[in-house]
């Protein structure tokens, strides 16, 4: 399983599209508010119970200073994949990438884009898929729709250039 979690409710426009990505590829996940700052306990507590509750990968995502994503991080062995999320109190996004990128060694947070939560739910599907054939093959149709995609674009651009 994997847990999507975010540092406040308006975050949830860009964490959705985690969750997106992981129902489409059939792997079970949770979302919850979880904030470092105006729940510390609540972080503690969810970053130490999350393995006993067979979650194998935490996506986490924050604005602004951004420090849930290294926090829990810090409280756990599982990996965690951060979102740095373009906030209102944000400085045009800056601040969360770089809360989340610069973590000090021995305490890792894989990181994608900014906003690049769908990213994050690939990446997580991607870890799940090492020991889940099911998620495995969920992950490779996945990759091979886009590619098809791709390729009946190029076909499109093809023929309105012969047009």
């Amino acid at each position: 399983m994997v847990s999507i979690i975010m540092g406040s409710i308006s975050d949830m426009p860009v964490m959705s599209k985690a969750a997106e990505v992981l129902d489409l590829l059939n792997i079970t996940f949770e979302v919850t508010v979880v904030s470092a700052h105006r729940t510390p306990h609540r972080m503690f507590e969810f970053a130490q119970t999350a393995a006993d509750r067979d979650v194998k990968v935490i996506i986490a995502g924050a604005g602004g200073a951004a420090h849930l994503p290294g926090m829990v991080s810090s409280l756990t062995h599982l990996p965690v994949i951060g979102v740095p999320i373009k906030s209102s109190n944000s400085i045009d996004g800056w601040d969360s990438v770089l809360s989340i990128l610069q973590m000090p060694s021995g305490i890792p947070v894989a990181t994608v884009a900014l906003d690049g939560a769908k990213n994050a739910g690939i990446l997580a599907a991607e870890i799940i898929a090492l020991s889940d054939d099911q998620a495995q093959e969920s992950l490779i149709a996945f990759r091979k729709k886009q590619t098809d995609k791709v390729l009946n674009d190029i076909k499109k651009v093809e023929r309105q250039q012969e047009d």
